[in-house]
């Protein structure tokens, strides 16, 4: 029997409601420590790039933080990063639940992410078009609202999007303390008897699908982006 037929035939014993209903939580869990995890982090990398405009913030030390926060969480491996906010809250005694710990290692290592992405956007745009804003007196965070953002974010959000997707396939580390979430379900119905080429096989097609739609999603908001008009001063 070649591997095919041994998929058609275990295929009926592990396609069931009581697996399929395992299978939905771990893509859900998957969801919300990928969806929740990048949507904080973004803000928190969004609010850190901000920081460090010198036309924003005028205070050196606290553009420093910020550009160690963002060095710092770029350069830890997630695996280790995920188990230092594990262990940390164990030692700190908080009983934090586990998804709780994987939303908190994906909002950190996306914040630094995102704080890189926003930056490099910013720089898109000429310093002249600070300089103009400031002749006419306009206030900075005006300044980046109106002129600077709808500028650059043609420039952030295609890097921003391929930076989500990686972060959902890092989900998968978080099977190492205990979440349940699709790697980790694979692994648990491996156990239960079933082949490792169904159970992963299965894992696969789940996070390609999760994968194309959050792609699609991005290519979506990229073209009305692209469709919006920007605002230039002269």
């Amino acid at each position: 029997m070649n591997a095919w037929d041994m998929l058609l035939a275990e295929a009926p014993r592990f396609y069931t409601w009581w697996n399929l209903r395992f299978l939905a939580i771990a893509v859900g869990n998957t969801l919300v420590a990928a969806v929740a995890g990048c949507g904080i982090g973004y803000a928190i990398g969004f609010l850190l790039a901000v920081l460090r405009l010198p036309q924003i913030n005028p205070f050196a030390p606290l553009r420093a933080a910020c550009i160690l926060w963002v060095e710092v969480f770029r350069r830890i491996p997630f695996l280790v990063l995920l188990l230092l906010v594990f262990f940390l809250s164990q030692f700190a005694k908080l009983e934090a639940p586990l998804w709780s710990i994987a939303v908190t290692a994906v909002a950190l290592r996306m914040s630094a992410l995102a704080a890189e992405n926003v930056r490099a956007g910013f720089e898109t745009v000429r310093r002249t078009q600070w300089e103009a804003a400031q002749t006419m007196n306009l206030p900075g965070l005006t300044t980046l609202r109106r002129v600077v953002l709808p500028q650059s974010w043609r420039v952030i959000l295609p890097p921003s999007i391929v930076h989500v997707l990686s972060m959902v396939k890092e989900t998968s580390l978080v099977s190492q303390i205990g979440f349940i979430e699709i790697t980790f379900a694979a692994k648990m119905l491996t156990q239960r008897g079933f082949s490792a080429l169904i159970t992963y096989g299965t894992a696969l097609v789940l996070y390609f699908l999760i994968s194309w739609a959050l792609a699609n999603l991005g290519r979506w908001a990229e073209r009305r982006l692209t469709l919006r008009p920007t605002t230039q001063i002269p």
